[in-house]
């Protein structure tokens, strides 16, 4: 099984899902779309993984209710004593940046803000939702825990990630002043050469 498979027995080991919540909470796990997420459902409640409630709605379409079984509890179980895999990060920003040599300095200066401004977004909103939890008595048994110090631990990441976007554009900063420096100071080597270049025709016509 793949690792998006013992993602969602994660999710549901915490409680039934539909597959919508799964997808839903997933994202903070193991995104996928939900043309992964079906079909894996499938295989695993197949394999006696999972199973599922079929639940009636009026007025929408009807829903499956899944859950994991002690078959899945137990695979997952010890899938977690497995040494974790190299770490794995794919995102399309890093690839903008790698290269943002391409682009002109206004163009590299927007990439880097649009990137500060979704992570000032996400900040705000991940304060809001650890000010809930911090309202609870957790413990390192409580459902809730692992969600809790993953959650922490995007927040702090989001934020020096805000650290390296303000580096960052310090940097772009910089660039563009030094440019501007080196091009008054261009500007007038070429005027004194000009000039002296007069002064040296004057005296040869005199």
């Amino acid at each position: 099984m793949n690792t998006l498979g013992y993602a969602i027995l994660s999710v549901l080991s915490k409680r039934p899902s539909s597959g919508y919540e799964l997808a839903s909470c997933l994202d903070m796990l193991w995104p996928a779309k939900h043309s992964q997420i079906y079909p894996l459902l499938t295989k695993m409640e197949q394999k006696g993984l999972l199973s599922y409630e079929h639940i009636e709605q009026i007025g929408k379409p009807n829903k499956k209710i899944y859950s994991i079984t002690e078959k899945g509890r137990k695979t997952l179980e010890s899938w977690i004593h497995e040494p974790a895999s190299n770490q794995i990060i794919r995102d399309d920003f890093l690839i903008k940046v790698y290269a943002i040599w391409l682009k002109d300095e206004e163009s590299a200066k927007r990439i880097i803000e649009d990137r500060l401004n979704k992570l000032n977004e996400q900040v705000a909103l991940q304060v809001t939702e650890i000010e809930e939890i911090n309202q609870e008595q957790l413990t390192t048994t409580s459902k809730r825990f692992g969600k809790y110090i993953l959650l922490c631990r995007s927040h702090m990441l989001n934020k020096e990630e805000i650290s390296w976007c303000h580096w960052v554009l310090g940097l772009l900063k910089s660039s563009h002043i030094s440019k501007l420096l080196l091009g008054v100071f261009s500007s007038t080597m070429l005027y004194k050469i000009m000039k002296n270049l007069t002064m040296i025709v004057e005296i040869g016509e005199f």
